[in-house]
């Protein structure tokens, strides 16, 4: 595959992946737990932080390794071999072929406000989201990541319009950012805080989605810890602005009682007009999700089948486009099937916390490799080094260890579908042993 992606490229994968459903959806929680505007702002700055925390640590990696696979070869580098096929494994069997499954059946269910579907009529269109993707990402890199780059940039101009609107349009009022300050003790609010910090946290999730296709990255060294950088500061900006208008038109208790925060916060100041308009920002946001999953993740399957851990098909580059065609193939069956069967949210439900322990292992990677490897060459180094890698796996730590604690049975249930790679591991283990 050739480097062909751009700093705007890489940074546009990145942002589009980040902007899902999340801030259109998760105000409503972090109102009813918090209750105040200050520390509705917080919590979504310490979000960022901590996200832009695990991105400048994840940077060095990309940029010292910018192949095609992103943490698959970390983990690989710094573990062992089993480590990275099990998080390879995780994510297709379950993770991004589960989040492009929710994400297309979420922009088929939102399509529905104009025109009532059945629950069959939302599954069909799921799927040929999912199919009109892959097709259009086995077609050619620069044509997938041109379609990515527009739906991103119609991403952030919906949520500037949001902002624009709400803050040019009559119809806000600055009492409305009362309570301002907590009402209740610090400790009576640690707990609150913490479960609104998760929620919030699901919608910054998918920084790392550039390091899966870092083996198509012009100047890897400098522009995958660039475009990592850019994404994650613009979306906290960006998040913290929208949010401020959401309260300026709503007020904390309005925003707690509503169902779909962006659209009955524009339709103060734009009346029904104002709900149609969001339903369209969803839906490009969620198939924008669709369409990034579709693009970045089969690089995951594609650099595990050339290491000889996965079916060798999904090696194969097509030879006029230069694409892992056959890894998107496999991977838009295997998420079309998990829209069939209506399987995919308990899924996520069981691994979303998986997703961090791996952060953290690659996080970790970070210092093990520098002893391990310590003449790799690495364009950037980890910025605020031990202390800013040693501060995400600190808390995503706490993240794993609180969900182990208050949802053991998914929690299990998730760690047993990761173990189910370790069959399949020594499989393919085996297999290519045999061979050598």
């Amino acid at each position: 595959m050739k480097r062909v992606l751009t700093l705007l490229d890489s940074t546009m994968i990145n942002v589009g992946t980040i902007i899902g459903s999340g801030i259109f959806l998760v105000p409503t929680t972090i109102a009813l737990y918090l209750h105040s505007s200050i520390l509705t702002l917080a919590v979504w700055l310490v979000a960022g932080v901590v996200t832009l925390f695990g991105a400048l640590s994840m940077a060095e990696l990309g940029a010292a390794m910018p192949r095609a696979g992103g943490q698959f070869v970390y983990l690989r580098e710094a573990y062992g071999t089993i480590w990275g096929f099990l998080y390879g494994w995780a994510s297709f069997a379950v993770i991004n072929s589960a989040a492009i499954a929710a994400l297309a059946v979420a922009f088929a269910t939102y399509l529905g406000f104009f025109n009532p579907l059945t629950p069959l009529q939302i599954k069909l269109i799921a799927i040929l989201s999912i199919v009109v993707f892959t097709l259009l990402n086995a077609y050619g890199v620069k044509t997938g990541v041109w379609a990515q780059n527009l739906l991103t940039f119609l991403k952030i101009g919906a949520l500037l319009a949001i902002v624009v609107l709400g803050l040019c349009l009559e119809g806000g009022d600055s009492a409305h950012f009362q309570p301002f300050l907590p009402t209740r003790s610090v400790t009576s609010l640690i707990g609150p805080f913490g479960l609104a910090l998760v929620a919030v946290l699901w919608s910054y999730d998918g920084w790392i989605e550039i390091t899966y296709i870092g083996g198509e990255v012009r100047n890897p060294g400098r522009n995958i810890p660039l475009s990592l950088l850019y994404s994650v500061t613009l979306l906290i900006a960006l998040y913290i602005v929208v949010n401020l208008v959401f309260m300026y038109l709503l007020s904390i208790a309005g925003i707690a009682s509503s169902d779909l925060v962006a659209s009955d916060a524009v339709a103060v100041v734009l009346g029904t007009v104002g709900t149609t308009l969001v339903i369209l920002a969803i839906l490009i946001s969620t198939l924008g999700g669709v369409h990034v999953n579709v693009l970045a993740c089969p690089r995951i399957y594609y650099a595990m089948a050339e290491e000889g851990l996965f079916f060798q098909a999904l090696s194969r580059i097509h030879p006029k486009y230069g694409t892992p065609a056959i890894a998107l193939l496999v991977q838009g069956i295997w998420s079309s099937l998990l829209v069939f069967t209506g399987t995919f949210e308990q899924l996520i439900t069981y691994v979303v916390f998986a997703s961090w322990i791996f952060y953290a292992m690659s996080c970790a990677g970070v210092m093990i490799l520098r002893r391990k490897q310590p003449e790799l060459d690495r364009p950037y180094k980890t910025w605020g080094y031990p202390w800013v890698p040693v501060a995400f796996i600190i808390f995503a730590a706490l993240l794993v260890l609180n969900t182990i604690i208050n949802d053991p049975r998914n929690a299990l249930i998730g760690l047993g579908l990761i173990l189910t790679g370790l069959p399949a591991y020594f499989y393919w283990k085996g297999k290519t042993v045999r061979q050598q």
